[in-house]
């Protein structure tokens, strides 16, 4: 199956949740008119990401997120996908959560959300100490395919998209906010270790990749941009510049998922011995 996937390079008016999403909703019929079946936001692009106690304030139910967006789409001529990274609310902490919802001219539904499962508390971040973790991998049923989200720190972890392309999933979501740091080189060093990281996820798990980031300045740290889309071969077919807000496309074709997968085995391999990692990681676990 051939797509065309956005990633929408984003900078949230931070605080201000309805002027935020009068932005996004602009982007997401951008993205449709330029011919996007789908489109990817950032890590918390409905507030920003450096909130701390104000997360309480500005989180909402992924249901709400839905239809405020909705409210706001109504010059829709087409279909379009949206996966959106935001903060939402729940009972005791807010989940750092990427709501998948599917929008029609007269239609919209949110097909799932997933919850990110680690939370960094190190450096300049303190995650843990304003969200819950979520305890779900983030497998999730579009009308394109089976696909996988991770936000952030989630893919610094090389154990999830393991799992992902153990679930099924043919595309992997990515929604970020990194603030920029090492500068050794023209790209900001953390930039460079997602190339480096979703290229060797794509190369060895044959699964295409969109990887939306955040931009603009929070607390004095500049978040760093540079959004890209990979195909299933690891090759990254298009990318933002860095710091500034841009949109992206690139067309995707499932249809490569099995032919990149045949050409390096590692999937399969990874399938033909997961009764024997449940084992391994069983026994990790009764010895820890």
């Amino acid at each position: 199956m051939k797509f065309t996937v956005g990633v929408c390079q984003f900078q949230p008016d931070k605080g201000r949740l309805e002027a935020t999403l009068d932005h996004m909703a602009e982007c997401i019929q951008q993205a449709s008119d330029e011919g996007a079946d789908l489109v990817v936001f950032p890590e918390s692009s409905t507030t920003g990401y450096i909130l701390e106690g104000g997360v309480d304030e500005l989180s909402l139910s992924a249901s709400d997120l839905g239809d405020k967006l909705a409210a706001r789409l109504t010059g829709l001529k087409r279909p379009i996908d949206a996966s959106i990274g935001f903060y939402e609310s729940a009972q005791f902490r807010p989940y750092n959560s990427a709501g998948y919802f599917e929008f029609a001219p007269n239609s919209h539904r949110l097909v799932g959300s997933y919850h990110k499962f680690f939370l960094p508390t190190y450096h300049v971040f303190d995650e843990h100490r304003f969200h819950q973790a979520g305890n779900d991998l983030g497998l999730i049923e579009t009308r394109f395919g089976r696909f996988g989200q991770l936000i952030c720190e989630d893919v610094w972890h090389s154990i999830l998209p393991a799992l992902l392309c153990a679930g099924g999933a043919q595309m992997i979501l990515v929604h970020s906010a990194s603030p920029a740091r090492g500068f050794q080189a023209e790209k900001p060093g953390n930039l460079l270790r997602y190339e480096r990281m979703l290229t060797a996820l794509c190369e060895e798990h044959g699964m295409a990749c969109a990887m939306a980031m955040l931009v603009g300045f929070e607390g004095g740290k500049g978040m760093t941009g540079g959004s890209m889309i990979l195909n299933p071969f690891g090759q990254i077919i298009a990318q933002a510049d860095i710091l500034g807000e841009q949109l992206v496309l690139a067309e995707i074709d499932l249809d490569d998922v099995p032919l990149a997968r045949s050409r390096i085995p590692l999937a399969s391999d990874l399938h033909e011995r997961w009764p024997d990692i449940v084992r391994f990681a069983q026994e990790i676990h009764e010895k820890s």
